[in-house]
């Protein structure tokens, strides 16, 4: 099996021929499947092999019945034919157009020789139409239809995929669009679906087997020369070295942002690729509502229309009191539906990933075919110390004071101690999580004020967690009758994720008691951003005070932060909880929760 994986040895050598295919794959992104298959459209990518090609133009299907078609058909997004796992035909899926109230039956069939599920992401539910293989139900075998049956009890933006496997990278994802049973109050003229995502020509499970030889493989944003004299300019000599230190010693990566990056994905705005770029109708006027849904397995999305305000008027499916940005994070897993007033003729909406590597984008026109300029590329930011360590010992008191705790600029750890930082990282890692964990936050930030790494040096508005607030509150809330921590652990080295320092397949089911209030903490011991989600229930989200902020469906939670939401246990079964990150969920973040 290794004898398959690049050795540490020959992994130097080949990142010159990796980053060639990178410079290669965004160019084709740039000119589009339509220049690179000459002759045929973007949309009927006819290859003549023995699986019929792939549609990126979705069907929309509305009404109480619906019926879904799994299958494997070719998809050409880079130059290369490659097999895909789409629903109906499509990539994305038929957006499926339903009304609050009704009962909605779906019917999906399984053409494929595995096992297939759907899983209604957000969506309030009987736990056995969730769709969750092994936990919900036994999955769709081959050659089955399994009916999903159940009533709408909620409106706005929500999506759909599978929770098979990795057939979620591979194409199986689509929207839901749910129209409120009275009235909407959301005022717009016109309405675009924005969903998000990205495609990888490698075998999913080869990529996953790769990171688990070598977990930065994919990582290619390391420190240069150019960077070391720039900082040796600013913190002096000793400044920069200790700057970097810090890192070996931890053995971190400072841009160790995300676990893939261009130099396996490209990124889609509708099913298109950057050159192929998805024209948003509008007229001069009108009031445009945007529906942006995350459906990549693994990036995060910075969203901004340059020289255009978005006001966020939705975020998982629920009404949020207005606020006006110029950018926003997206995660996977999370929708944000925004509302703008064009007064040009053409806009760029620029999907750039969270690692700075690529992007997603399309246009928002007046006519066809139009475009707008593309914004300048950002470098990728450093990790500061707070997405390391989290708060000071020294800033605890003034946090829970409630002065601000905004992150640390990247420069301003030259003056730890850097044995003291190891010590404490070593002793965690072996004496209260184990070997899968490389790392333990003592001091967590609690702050929902900072935009992220890469966006805290924006001179724009950009969203934080702290801008959002329910339009609604929730009615007949009690308060927690209990708490209960959970850590989100990983080992970047073994590429091993894991919650309390378990992976899914040692742990036990997390229980609820029926129709109990229980206020939960997610402690974020990694350096990565986790996006939680939790099956069939809402996670109300509070401030560091406990006070209601917002309902969500997917919290992200950022590196060395302490997230905390209150839940009503009012659905009976068992449901999922996991990172909608899909290789950490599949490499063990993830757990069962029984409601009984």
């Amino acid at each position: 099996m290794k004898g398959k994986f690049p050795s540490r040895k020959n992994v130097f050598a080949q990142r010159a021929v990796h980053k060639e295919l990178s410079r290669r794959r965004f160019v084709q992104g740039l000119l589009g499947s339509g220049v690179l298959t000459a002759g045929m459209s973007a949309s009927s990518r006819v290859l003549g092999n023995d699986f019929a090609d792939a549609s990126n133009r979705p069907n929309t299907l509305s009404g109480k019945t619906f019926d879904l078609l799994i299958e494997q058909r070719t998809v050409n997004f880079t130059g290369v034919p490659r097999r895909a796992t789409t629903i109906n035909g499509s990539i994305p899926g038929p957006t499926l157009r339903w009304r609050e109230g009704d009962e909605v039956t779906i019917n999906v069939t399984n053409r494929l020789q595995q096992p297939t599920s759907l899983h209604w992401h957000g969506m309030i539910l009987p736990f056995q139409m969730d769709g969750v293989p092994g936990i919900s139900f036994p999955g769709i075998a081959p050659g089955e239809t399994f009916q999903y049956r159940f009533t709408v009890q909620q409106s706005g933006t929500y999506w759909y995929h599978s929770h098979s496997a990795f057939q979620e990278m591979t194409g199986m994802y689509g929207a839901i669009v749910i129209e409120p049973a009275i009235q909407d109050n959301i005022q717009a003229d016109r309405d675009h679906l924005i969903m998000l995502s990205e495609w990888t020509d490698e075998d999913p499970m080869y990529v996953f087997q790769k990171l688990k030889t070598m977990g930065h493989l994919y990582n290619f944003n390391q420190p240069t020369l150019p960077a070391l004299m720039q900082d040796i300019s600013e913190l002096g000599l000793g400044g920069a070295f200790s700057k970097r230190d810090m890192f070996n010693v931890m053995r971190m990566k400072p841009t160790d942002l995300a676990d893939l990056s261009s130099e396996t994905l490209t990124y889609l705005m509708n099913g298109l690729t950057p050159g192929e770029n998805d024209t948003l109708l509008f007229e001069s006027g009108q009031r445009v509502r945007l529906r942006v849904v995350n459906a990549a397995g693994n990036t995060f999305f910075d969203v901004r229309i340059p020289g255009l305000p978005m006001t966020v008027v939705q975020v998982d499916g629920l009404n949020v009191q207005p606020v006006t940005i110029d950018e926003f994070r997206c995660g996977p897993g999370e929708t944000l539906d925004v509302i703008v007033e064009p007064q040009q003729e053409a806009y760029t909406v620029f999907a750039e990933t969270m690692e700075r590597t690529g992007f997603a984008r399309g246009t928002l026109a007046t006519q066809p075919g139009m475009t707008a300029a593309l914004p300048a590329r950002r470098e990728a930011q450093w990790l500061a110390m707070t997405d390391m360590m989290g708060s000071m010992p020294h800033e605890v008191g003034a946090e829970a004071g409630g002065d601000d705790n905004h992150a640390m600029s990247h420069d301003s750890h030259s003056g730890m101690d850097m044995s003291t930082m190891s010590g404490v990282r070593a002793r965690h890692a072996t004496t209260e999580f184990g070997a899968s964990t490389d790392m333990r936050v003592d001091f967590p930030r609690t702050n929902l004020d900072d935009p992220g790494v890469g966006l805290r040096e924006a001179q724009h508005r950009v969203l934080t967690l702290s801008d959002l607030r329910s339009l609604n509150k929730p009615e007949n809330v009690s308060e927690p009758e209990r708490e209960i921590e959970l850590h989100m652990t990983g080992n970047m080295e073994r590429y091993s994720w894991s919650i309390d320092g378990l992976e899914y397949g040692k742990s036990s089911p997390i229980h609820f008691r029926h129709g109990e209030r229980v206020r939960v903490h997610l402690h974020n011991d990694t350096m990565m951003t986790h996006p939680m989600h939790l099956h069939g229930m809402w996670s109300d989200l509070e401030d560091e005070h406990g006070q209601f902020l917002v309902r969500r469906h997917t919290l992200p939670v950022q590196p060395a932060q302490r997230v905390t939401f209150s839940v009503t246990a009012d659905a009976l079964g068992r449901w999922a909880w996991h990172c909608h990150l899909l290789l950490h969920m599949d490499a063990g973040m993830f757990r069962e929760v029984v409601v009984a």
